[in-house]
């Protein structure tokens, strides 16, 4: 999407989202605190009937008008299927033959840059011209699995100087260097630097990076964050001017109040994240108030501000108008919606929303 109004991009490219890929078509509601010997089997079915999803969302028969589809790498999470990232992103792209598939993103602390290398490199030679590597800075899960991935909190620091290295083991090989990410030497994939406060904007903008704002669950710090990092850019060999892409929740169906009813799945997922009670995506339900209290409505609806969700007609008086405040390249959109057949149709209802805005910029 183009700044203010306009769309400069072919499309809104939608997200699975940022950070997680629906654990299932029509996905089953997990206890609280379940036991692995209980859950495991299920979250396996779950995962396969993800990826199936995602495949069929993304095959070239499917109307949308998108660019790219990202995954995102989180652990210990039972509503998220994306874990191993760069096999999922290979399967995306292995059933698609024009979108851009991508990390958004892979938490670079939690991995050596040479092994990022490696993948993506592995994945561009398979499929040129196609792979995004989003970078972010977070662990991507809780501290206790974070021990148990082998890292150490602090490598996080290091975030900076292993993101120039990761560029530089994907960049050609220079004289006298020993060490070669094969394949990914010389793949260039394009980097971009994910954040949700200023620091990834301010570091996206010194190393002449792309910058995608992940608004669409952590929207306090937008605004400040894309002025830090316009004001602050730096050209590249990647990128001559700055280039930001935001973060949104779209749910859009027929009526305003059927899509008001499918995004309650997504409110009880933000709630039951308040309470420390994650699991898969839960289906909607016809009184989303007497599920929360106002201190957890107050919580999930700031963290779910960025949310446009009604008829195509709303969506698009939405959309029109944080464009035009926010001023982005193009943005990620994130639908958590239960069923599947359903969230297609709602990345339908936006592509007619795109080329209604099109028409009218």
């Amino acid at each position: 999407m183009g700044r203010g109004p306009r769309f400069t991009q072919p499309a809104p490219p939608p997200i699975v989202p940022f950070h997680w890929i629906p654990p299932s078509c029509r996905p089953t509601t997990l206890p609280a605190r379940p036991s692995p010997s209980s859950t495991s089997p299920r979250c396996r079915k779950a995962a396969r009937r993800a990826t199936r999803c995602a495949t069929r969302w993304t095959s070239p028969a499917t109307p949308r008008g998108s660019r790219r589809y990202w995954l995102a790498e989180h652990h210990n999470m039972t509503g998220i299927a994306s874990a191993a990232t760069s096999v999922v992103i290979g399967h995306v792209a292995a059933g698609t033959a024009t979108i851009r598939v991508g990390a958004g993103g892979i938490m670079l602390p939690n991995h050596s840059p040479l092994v990022i290398a490696e993948q993506f490199g592995t994945l561009e030679a398979l499929f040129p011209g196609r792979i995004d590597l989003g970078l972010g800075r977070a662990p991507g899960t809780d501290q206790m699995t974070l021990r148990a991935l082998r890292r150490d909190p602090s490598v996080a620091e290091q975030f900076p100087q292993d993101v120039l290295e990761l560029q530089a083991l994907l960049g050609p090989v220079q004289p006298g260097q020993r060490v070669q990410a094969v394949p990914g030497a010389g793949s260039n994939v394009p980097l971009w630097i994910l954040g949700s406060s200023l620091f990834g904007g301010q570091l996206a903008a010194a190393f002449g990076l792309p910058y995608a704002f992940a608004s669409h669950f952590a929207p306090d710090a937008l605004m400040r964050a894309l002025q830090v990092y316009r004001e602050n850019f730096t050209p590249s060999a990647q990128l001559d001017r700055p280039y930001a892409m935001v973060g949104v929740n779209v749910v859009a169906a027929e009526t305003d109040a059927e899509a008001r009813r499918l995004f309650t799945s997504a409110q009880q997922s933000f709630a039951r994240l308040i309470r420390g009670t994650r699991g898969q995506l839960p289906p909607p339900i016809d009184d989303i108030e007497s599920f929360w209290s106002p201190l957890e409505k107050a919580q999930a609806m700031n963290m779910l501000s960025c949310s446009f969700v009604g008829s195509a007609e709303t969506v698009r008086r939405g959309l029109d108008s944080f464009l035009a405040e926010t001023g982005a390249d193009e943005i990620m959109v994130a639908s958590a919606i239960h069923d599947h057949a359903a969230r297609v149709r709602s990345y339908e209802i936006l592509a007619e929303v795109h080329g209604a805005l099109r028409a009218a910029a």
